[in-house]
C-alpha cells in the first residue's frame, strides 16, 4: 500500500516537472494582445467604455485587470475588493498591491453586515459551503450594481481549468458580461501574468477563493493544478495520455461530467 501511494506521488511529481520545464508553446505577446482585443471589442459593440471588477488578491483577477487597462484604460477600470471576516488579510493587501501596480482606483466594500444579517436570522446552522456560495453571489450582486452606477459592463475572472470541473459558484462568481481569459488554464494564467510582469507574490501564492479560513482551491480540488491541466487537456483536447493514477483521470472526467449543468443556459422549452 505504501509502495503505491509512494509511487503515485513519484509520478504526480513527474507531471508538475514536466510542466516546469516544458517549452512555452503558447506566444504569451501575441495572446496578451488578443485578449485585449477581444476585451475593446466586446466592449465596443456592447456600446460600453466602462467595466468593473472584483479584485480579490488572485492571480486571475489580477491578469484581468491588466489585460483591461491594456484594452480601455486605466480611467474606465473600476476594481473593488469585497471582503469577509473569514478573507485572509494577505489576499486584501495583495488586492491593494496589484491596484497600486496598474495604478487603478479600487473601493473597498465589506460584506460582513449582509451574510451575517441573513445566516443569523435565517440560516444559523449553514454549512462552510453554503456560507461560501452565498458570499461569491453577494459579491456579484455589489459588483452589478456598481456596475449600474458606473455605466459599466461586468468583466469575468474565470480560467479554463475551473469551468471545466465546475470549480466556482452558479451565478456567483462566474456571473458576468463576458469572460476573457476562459479560454486559458491555469498553468497558463500564471505565464501570461509574468508576461505582463504582475507581482511575483501574486503569481506564486497558494491559490484560494477566500471562502472561509484555511480554504486552497488545490486541497478542495483534490489535485494540483499542473497535473489537473495535464488531464484536462488529454480529456479535452486529445493529447498525450499524462503519466498519472487512472484514478486521477477517471476522477477529473467525473468532475466534469457532474458539473456539466454549470456550463450551461438554464433549458426551456421550444414554442410550438
Amino acid at each position: 500500500m505504501l509502495d503505491g501511494k509512494k509511487r503515485k506521488k513519484d509520478n504526480d511529481k513527474k507531471v508538475i516537472d514536466k510542466w516546469k520545464e516544458a517549452k512555452i508553446t503558447m506566444n504569451y505577446k501575441k495572446e496578451r494582445e488578443r485578449i485585449s482585443n477581444f476585451i475593446r471589442d466586446y466592449c465596443r459593440k456592447s456600446r460600453f467604455e466602462n467595466l468593473v471588477i472584483g479584485l480579490s488578491g488572485g492571480v486571475d483577477s489580477a491578469l484581468v485587470s491588466a489585460l483591461a487597462v491594456q484594452a480601455i484604460g486605466r480611467e474606465h477600470l473600476f476594481a473593488f475588493c469585497l471582503p469577509s471576516r473569514e478573507s485572509n488579510p494577505e489576499s486584501v493587501k495583495d488586492a491593494f498591491l496589484v491596484a497600486e501596480c496598474l495604478d487603478i482606483s479600487m473601493q473597498t466594500i465589506n460584506i460582513d453586515e449582509l451574510t451575517e444579517s441573513y445566516f443569523k436570522k435565517y440560516a444559523p446552522e449553514a454549512s462552510p459551503l453554503r456560507k461560501g456560495n452565498w458570499m461569491a453571489r453577494i459579491r456579484m450582486n455589489i459588483l452589478y450594481d456598481q456596475a449600474a452606477k458606473h455605466n459599466a459592463l461586468v468583466i469575468g475572472t474565470s480560467n479554463r481549468s475551473e469551468l471545466l470541473v465546475g470549480y466556482f459558484t452558479q451565478f456567483g462568481d462566474s456571473a458576468c458580461a463576458f469572460e476573457p481569459i476562459a479560454h486559458l488554464y491555469k498553468t497558463e494564467v500564471w505565464e501570461l501574468a509574468r508576461e505582463l510582469c504582475l507581482p511575483e507574490k501574486v503569481i506564486n501564492k497558494t491559490p484560494t477563493a477566500d471562502l472561509w479560513s484555511g480554504q486552497s482551491d488545490e486541497s478542495e480540488l483534490g489535485i494540483s493544478y499542473p497535473i489537473l491541466d495535464s488531464v484536462l487537456k488529454y480529456l479535452t483536447e486529445g493529447e498525450r495520455k499524462p503519466e498519472v493514477a487512472e484514478e486521477i483521470i477517471v476522477k477529473v472526467q467525473k468532475m466534469m461530467d457532474n458539473s456539466s449543468f454549470k456550463r450551461k443556459m438554464p433549458p426551456f422549452l421550444e414554442r410550438q
